[in-house]
């Protein structure tokens, strides 16, 4: 993420296979509803 948009993460622990990703307090990805991992690249499509 810094690298492709100079922006700055935190990675918030979490337990029971969470994995959701916010940007400016909106979430652009969760595991729950999908059911998966993100691909290589989701990520930073779903950003821009």
């Amino acid at each position: 993420m810094k690298k492709e948009f100079g922006a700055e993460v935190e990675l918030i622990p979490g337990s029971g296979g969470v994995f959701t990703v916010c940007a400016d307090g909106k979430q652009v990805y969760s595991k729950h509803e999908t059911g998966r991992f993100p691909d290589d690249g989701e990520i930073v499509s779903l950003l821009r």
